[in-house]
């Protein structure tokens, strides 16, 4: 597997999360010059790039860009939700025992679920 193949897939997987619970969506473009990655594009037309190496890397990437998406919506910059703390802070992305994974910045390295399996918004009630 190529470099590109491995960040597309962490792309798709990683944009599985954005649409089960982001109500801001990009529009995924090639970009125009030699950068390695893609580009996300919010509704209100600014773009962001977005390239890694690894799953949790580009769930960074992705996460920064509808943190500010979100915010230019005037919607809660808070993504992806952390399900222990509400509207308090979004989870980060880190590779725990060899897996990417969402965890809980409060709760330490305690994994909420792999990158690419968040739950639908609306699954919990």
């Amino acid at each position: 597997m190529t470099a590109d193949d491995a960040f597309r897939r962490a792309l798709d997987a990683v944009l599985r999360d954005l649409r089960a619970q982001c109500s801001v969506q990009p529009d995924v473009r090639e970009p125009e010059d030699d950068y390695p990655g893609l580009i996300l594009y919010a509704p209100d037309g600014s773009g962001q790039g977005v390239y890694g190496v690894g799953l949790a890397e580009v769930a960074d990437g992705v996460q920064d860009w509808a943190v500010e998406a979100l915010w230019a919506e005037g919607e809660s910059a808070v993504w992806p939700p952390c399900p222990a703390h509400p509207d308090s802070h979004p989870l980060s992305a880190t590779v725990v025992e060899g897996v990417a994974v969402w965890v809980c910045p409060k709760e330490g390295e305690v994994p909420v679920c792999p990158i690419g399996e968040l739950p639908p918004r609306d699954a919990n009630g």
